[in-house]
């Protein structure tokens, strides 16, 4: 089975499908979430979420298009809207020890221990910076450093202006450097340039 076979099965009414898209898209899904809410088993509980919003929802899917954008757009809305609930409830700067415990996990299952060495420190610095980050910010940060999405496009699905979208980018940017520079004055942080940098 492929994913246009995965796709087609869903359509038909066929849960079957989703197995195949759920072993393809469930890991990226829960980095993703992860790095918005900041919390691993809210995370699971998001892209949970996610895959049953995208069968719930698989008629509105143009085939003609990529299902990676469409169904990560959804995984980033609940993502975001979850944040918002959470943070309401916790304060920003502080990392549980079961956070901690989340991200040995989802490290474990990025890199080879060597390069988990190499970049834990910088990791740790990111990840505890982002976390300073209103929702908004960040769910944007994740969608253009890690998602890799352009900001034309990030602003289309949130259905904002793409001054609001460049705007987030610049302030969330700004305040990170100063966070991180304030961490390693040594070290300029000048752009994520990919999304191994931005990995919890």
């Amino acid at each position: 089975m492929d994913e246009m076979d995965a796709i087609a099965r869903l359509k038909q009414g066929d849960i079957h499908g989703l197995e195949y898209l759920v072993r393809t898209y469930q890991i990226k899904a829960l980095r993703t979430a992860y790095l918005i809410v900041r919390d691993y088993d809210l995370a699971e509980d998001v892209v949970q979420d996610a895959f049953l919003r995208a069968y719930q929802r698989i008629h509105q899917f143009d085939v003609k298009r990529p299902f990676g954008p469409w169904f990560f757009k959804i995984v980033v809305n609940i993502a975001k809207q979850a944040a918002v609930r959470r943070e309401r409830e916790i304060a920003f700067d502080i990392v549980s020890a079961n956070e901690e415990t989340a991200l040995d996990k989802i490290l474990a299952d990025l890199k080879s221990p060597e390069a988990m060495v190499e970049q834990h420190d910088l990791q740790q610095m990111i990840w505890k910076a982002l976390g300073k980050l209103p929702p908004a910010q960040r769910t944007t940060i994740v969608e253009r450093y890690y998602l890799g999405l352009r900001e034309k496009d990030i602003a289309a699905r949130a259905d904002v202006p793409l001054g609001t979208i460049k705007w987030r980018l610049h302030t969330a940017h700004k305040q990170l450097c100063v966070w991180l520079g304030q961490l390693r004055p040594n070290i300029k942080f000048k752009q994520f340039k990919s999304e191994k940098e931005i990995e919890p």
